[in-house]
């Protein structure tokens, strides 16, 4: 049915749209896959190994720190960007979410039932901990809005509908789902809940750029908001690798270098599939 109903989609946003942008459409859709995979791979493990809250949050800690310093380090050794930039536009990202985060913060804790329960609209308690286990998973959909802009210009550019992108930009999507997915099952213990998690920041990289192919906008700037998106992982993160310590420092530390690790191996993945094939040569900002 698939096979099918394809041709027909195609044809109808070929009416509507450039050709180019039919292509883009189909790379920037292709882009949520990388998050929901590697969402699936974390709940899988986790579930099969019981592995334990302070592991789970030490792994998510270890990813977010290499993508925080992945795209600004590519920057700075193509000398792209000066390092007194670049660091400062890290500080501006950070204190941006750290200012943010603790503001709703202090806000949820004004209406706090007791110590550790917040009271919701559903009126089901949400503790302090868990708030900050969605807040930090916001800093990350903020990270993969900035990088679906920079997918949506790339994107058009991409031939036979992206289907030669689906390796690359699957693999450099695994780390924030896996990121997302490890936050959310360390704080809420719901496998169900750390897939839903993984699966909404899967969105957010193809209506980030969808929405840059529609607004026509250029890559110029595009990195410095790359930068600032990335300076919000590092509070955020910073609080939970801190809480998975408290709990276990032993776990803490190894999940943390699991988490490194495991986001080290998808990125040079990803660089190795662009540099050895043809894969990345249409759109090779979408997955740098």
């Amino acid at each position: 049915m698939f096979e099918t109903c394809l041709p027909f989609l195609v044809s109808v946003i070929s009416v509507y749209c450039s050709s180019e942008d039919a292509s883009g459409f189909f790379v920037s859709l292709l882009f949520g896959l990388g998050p929901l995979l590697g969402g699936f791979i974390l709940v899988v493990f986790a579930l099969a190994f019981h592995l334990q809250h302070a592991l789970l949050m030490g792994a998510a800690s270890g990813i977010a720190f290499v993508l925080t310093a992945w795209r600004p380090l590519q920057l700075l050794v193509s000398s792209k960007m000066g390092f007194f930039p670049l660091i400062s536009l890290l500080a501006l990202g950070a204190a941006f979410v750290h200012v943010s985060s603790s503001s709703i913060l202090k806000i949820a804790g004004r209406k706090k039932a007791s110590v550790n329960n917040l009271p919701t609209v559903t009126g089901f308690p949400v503790s302090v901990h868990t708030l900050q286990s969605f807040l930090s998973c916001g800093a990350v959909a903020f990270h993969a809005l900035a990088e679906g802009l920079a997918l949506g210009v790339a994107a058009p550019e991409a031939y036979g509908l992206g289907r030669h992108m689906v390796l690359p930009v699957s693999l450099h999507g695994l780390p924030r789902g896996a990121a997302v997915a490890s936050c959310i099952f360390g704080a809420t213990d719901s496998w169900h809940s750390a897939l839903a998690a993984a699966t909404l920041i899967g969105f957010v990289g193809p209506i980030s750029a969808i929405g840059a192919i529609l607004a026509r906008i250029d890559y110029s700037g595009l990195d410095h908001v790359m930068v600032f998106a990335c300076g919000g992982l590092l509070p955020s993160f910073g609080s939970i690798i801190r809480r998975g310590v408290r709990l276990d420092t032993r776990r803490g530390g190894f999940g943390l270098a699991v988490g490194v690790g495991f986001a080290s191996l998808c990125l040079m993945c990803t660089k190795l599939v662009c540099l050895h094939t043809p894969y990345c040569n249409s759109a090779p900002e979408a997955v740098r």
